[in-house]
């Protein structure tokens, strides 16, 4: 039975899509807001911030008052990961219930991140597991707005390649991916559509899950196609070297739907679309270890804002007022609900969260595009930028440059990162593109310099002060691919930085000393 059908068989029901349609961004946050709050009242740390007197300030509020959000301000601080799980997580990672969320954590994935930490342990509660899955259905439900895919598509399977469904158990909780998390409970009527199935997806060696994917491939009959570029990409690859075919849609004719997050689709689109026999529409998310965040409802728009499903969300201006020069948030930022931001400017997210998360920022920077839609782009970390003398250069920024000189040199770029380095008395970046293409690195460098100037005026300005010169480095794709095995980070969300700072750089360096640069 096709997928919708199973939706509707199911009883899912469609008010919380309606619902958004129908109601304001601030009312439906102000709403959620106050369901999250009367949630986690009794835990430990509802207690310690009074959510109590929150809950009556937004029953006692009319209108448009913002008081109610006054008082969730002034009564709880922002937290990063390192003083939210100092502070508060550690304690549900020992075993002890009602925390930040009622009842146990019963997971916690495993995320790579900016922070401190070699790996965030994020809690990921049976609320959240379920809001996901509700994110997810919807997203499902919205395909119907792209109208060039045909009804049959609904009874194709759907290749969702994420981290492994074996997950660790460490004492009172189990760890993992969060793809592997959610992957593990999967609703049954939707397992007859999932693959590569349970027995593959719980393997934990990666290459031993791709091949084993390659083999089984030409039995399934696939429609979508799941996960991160990179890690689809090279599972694409497999396949097509395994079975000697020309083009992934040999073996998988349906194939018509690709869904990406994690990192932006452009720089990888060109060569993703080698792989292919025709074309098929690609479907933007965002899904972070922290929740579902968004994703794309329309055709030829952004990702819209999931705001009645578990997540509160606030904004803080990404401005050296309330940032320091290491993207460390300062201490009582300037916050503000959805409604009141302006479009095209970039803010850091903050989320309030049905897994325990309070005025938590995540580490994106987003920003707004549609006001009335609530639609958005990512345009980047607030650790992952370069600003050693003011040019402000976004990961948005780098992502847009590489994909135009990837498409001007005709070249495949398939990772690629970037450092701020010192320059004699000054600065430079040096950049190290991923491409198994020929390519004059004069004509990659300047190309490449151009078009960030044209992108940010920031920028411009410095590569005649203080930003004295940029560096371009060609390395071999493996060369990333082989430092996320030798990082552990092979598969699932894992993604390459890109931006490297400090000891991250240093380490980059090393290794391609050590593993590359001698044998070439």
């Amino acid at each position: 039975m096709p997928i919708l059908g199973k939706l509707l068989k199911e009883g899912i029901k469609l008010r919380k899509s309606i619902e958004q349609e129908k109601k304001t961004p601030f009312d439906l946050q102000k709403k959620q807001l106050l369901q999250l709050l009367s949630s986690a009242k009794q835990t430990a740390f509802g207690t310690h911030y009074n959510f109590k007197d929150i809950i009556h300030a937004i029953h006692n509020s009319k209108g448009d008052d913002l008081s109610f959000y006054e008082a969730y301000r002034e009564s709880v601080p922002t937290f990063d990961y390192d003083t939210i799980y100092n502070e508060w997580w550690h304690r549900a990672r020992k075993g002890e219930k009602d925390v930040c969320w009622k009842g146990p954590v019963k997971y916690f994935a495993l995320s790579s991140g900016t922070s401190g930490s070699s790996s965030k342990h994020i809690p990921v509660t049976k609320a959240m597991v379920k809001a996901i899955h509700r994110t997810s259905i919807r997203q499902i439900l919205s395909l119907s707005n792209f109208k060039d895919l045909p009804s049959k598509l609904y009874g194709k399977g759907m290749v969702m390649l994420g981290g492994s469904t074996h997950l660790n158990r460490k004492g009172a909780f189990f760890e993992g991916d969060l793809s592997g998390i959610t992957a593990s409970q999967i609703p049954f009527w939707f397992q007859h559509f999932y693959k590569p199935g349970k027995k593959i997806a719980k393997k934990t060696d990666w290459n031993s899950k791709l091949d084993e994917i390659a083999e089984k491939a030409p039995k399934w009959d696939v429609g979508f196609v799941v996960g991160v570029p990179a890690w689809i990409q090279i599972m694409m690859e497999k396949i097509i070297e395994r079975h000697n075919l020309n083009h992934i849609h040999e073996i998988w004719p349906n194939l018509m739907v690709y869904t990406h997050g994690g990192v932006s689709f452009e720089p990888y689109k060109k060569g993703f679309q080698k792989l292919l026999g025709e074309p098929i529409t690609y479907i933007e998310t965002y899904l972070a270890s922290e929740g579902f965040i968004a994703f794309q409802t329309h055709p030829n728009s952004n990702m819209r804002f999931v705001l009645n499903n578990g997540l509160f969300y606030e904004f803080v201006p990404f401005t050296e007022d309330n940032f320091n020069t290491n993207g460390e948030l300062i201490r009582n930022p300037k916050t503000y609900m959805i409604h009141e931001i302006e479009e095209n400017k970039d803010y850091a997210l903050l989320l309030s969260s049905c897994a325990g998360a309070w005025r938590y920022l995540i580490g994106d920077t987003v920003r707004l595009t549609n006001r009335e839609k609530s639609e958005m782009i990512i345009t980047g970390r607030t650790k992952h930028f370069l600003s050693l003398c003011g040019e402000h250069l976004s990961v948005d920024n780098m992502n847009k440059a590489v994909e135009l000189v990837a498409n001007e040199c005709n070249i495949d770029v398939k990772e690629f990162t970037v450092a701020g380095i010192p320059h004699e008395n000054l600065f430079a970046h040096k950049w190290y593109i991923g491409t198994n293409d020929k390519v004059d690195l004069d004509v990659l460098k300047s190309k490449i310099d151009n078009k960030l100037k044209e992108l940010n005026d920031d920028y411009a300005v410095e590569r005649s002060a203080a930003l004295k010169e940029v560096y371009v480095e060609t390395l071999p794709t493996d060369v990333f691919l082989n430092w996320m095995k030798m990082k552990g980070k092979e598969g699932g969300q894992n993604k390459f930085p890109r931006v490297l700072k400090s000891n991250q750089y240093q380490e980059w360096e090393n290794y391609l000393n050590q593993h590359y640069r001698t044998t070439v």
